[in-house]
């Protein structure tokens, strides 16, 4: 069989997008990574920020935010327009011809409604298609895709997506194309036992360590769909993951979080 092309893809979280300086980093070092890549970004403080400005109270439960309508509109507005077109911009002054899209441009991912016995989401998608010969495509021409956390219904409906699902699911669809490495970048150095000591990042992280550290509580939140997601990925296709700071992209030296089976 044909050795797979090698495909880096990249999720950066909101703490970076809401900080200039480290996502300007962040996009130095991701313009540096060789060969074929792809770019996965959230926003979703950004988007609770102007939802509180225009005195819209933001629902989350379980890490996962209630879309209604008024929410969709914001989460569209700050995802696939100001925060996607400013990111694309960047990446184009560092010499990466990079597109924006959102699940609908190109019918890129498309979704269904999130249906849940006893919690409406409203406006929220649950991944269904990824169009992988599109990407693959895109790819094939040297261009950076660019996704933001919104995806389509294909019957004119947006909805709100989680971007650490969104990254897992492409990782996932394209590793029947390419050796897929998926990386989540956040402002943290990884997979932390101590959430008051930057330094205690877990090296690795297997499903029996996940099951156990999750029974006691011991990891924050927020941690478990990211990780969900990691380990759902691992089962299907994706060669390696990791969890950490963005300069673990340029330097395996750096501490981080590796995620195995």
């Amino acid at each position: 069989m044909k050795n797979k092309k090698p495909l880096t893809i990249v999720k950066i979280g909101g703490n970076i997008i809401d900080s200039p300086t480290d996502l300007k980093q962040f996009i130095i070092d991701f313009s540096k990574i060789k060969g074929d890549k792809i770019l996965v970004h959230g926003g979703g403080k950004s988007a609770t920020k102007m939802a509180e400005n225009l005195g819209i109270k933001p629902q989350i439960i379980d890490g996962r935010r209630i879309t209604d309508a008024s929410m969709l509109d914001i989460v569209v507005m700050v995802y696939a327009g100001q925060i996607n077109k400013s990111i694309v911009a960047q990446l184009q002054a560092n010499k990466i011809n990079a597109i924006g899209f959102s699940g609908a441009d190109g019918n890129s991912i498309q979704s269904e409604k999130r249906s849940h016995p006893t919690i409406d989401y409203g406006f929220v998608g649950d991944i269904k298609i990824v169009n992988t010969e599109l990407i693959s495509g895109l790819l094939s021409l040297q261009i950076t895709p660019v996704f933001c956390a919104i995806t389509h219904n294909s019957k004119g409906q947006l909805l709100n997506t989680n971007a650490d699902t969104i990254a897992s699911e492409l990782a996932i669809a394209l590793s029947n194309v390419f050796d897929v490495t998926l990386n989540y970048c956040f402002e943290k150095k990884g997979v932390l036992t101590n959430l008051e000591d930057e330094n205690s990042v877990l090296k690795t992280i297997n499903l029996e360590l996940y099951n156990k550290l999750k029974y006691q509580n011991a990891l924050h939140s927020g941690m478990i769909p990211k990780l969900d997601n990691c380990f759902y990925g691992l089962t299907n296709g994706v060669t390696k993951i990791k969890i950490g700071h963005h300069s673990m992209l340029l330097n395996e030296s750096i501490l981080y979080t590796r995620i195995t089976l």
